[in-house]
């Protein structure tokens, strides 16, 4: 295998693997650099893993807050227990959620994929097909 002959900004050559005969790994050739942008973008949108949500931040504020009222006495525990449940269901929802937005990005990289496998199989004679062709 080949290794990509781009020189990185610490001024080392890149230690990625060259792709398709051109001696640039994926990281510095020129033809993906659209798909580059594109995954930043939607990585900056999404935000990172350890990275929580608003909304998941204010309900952690609420629920040490209820926590609290219930211990003080402000809250009754009755009413306590009952309003944790909707927090636990809410919670389980964005979880779920969350879930299937990363299920969807999969199958989209997938399709992107199968797609790019049969654009390369038709180019090189024909050959074996994805299932999404």
């Amino acid at each position: 295998m080949a290794k990509c002959t781009a020189i990185t900004q610490g001024g080392e050559r890149c230690k990625g693997v060259a792709i398709d005969g051109s001696g640039l790994c994926y990281s510095h050739h020129p033809d993906h650099a659209q798909a580059r942008q594109q995954a930043a973008r939607k990585g900056g949108k999404r935000g990172g893993r350890g990275r929580p949500s608003t909304q998941l931040a204010a309900i952690k504020s609420e629920i040490h807050a209820l926590i609290n009222g219930v211990l003080v006495g402000r809250i009754d525990r009755a009413a306590g227990a009952v309003v944790f449940q909707g927090y636990n269901v809410l919670l389980r929802a964005h979880s779920t959620e969350l879930a299937a937005k990363e299920q969807e990005e999969l199958m989209e990289r997938l399709a992107g994929l199968e797609a790019k496998a049969n654009a390369h199989a038709a180019q090189n004679g024909g050959g074996r097909t994805w299932r999404g062709a």
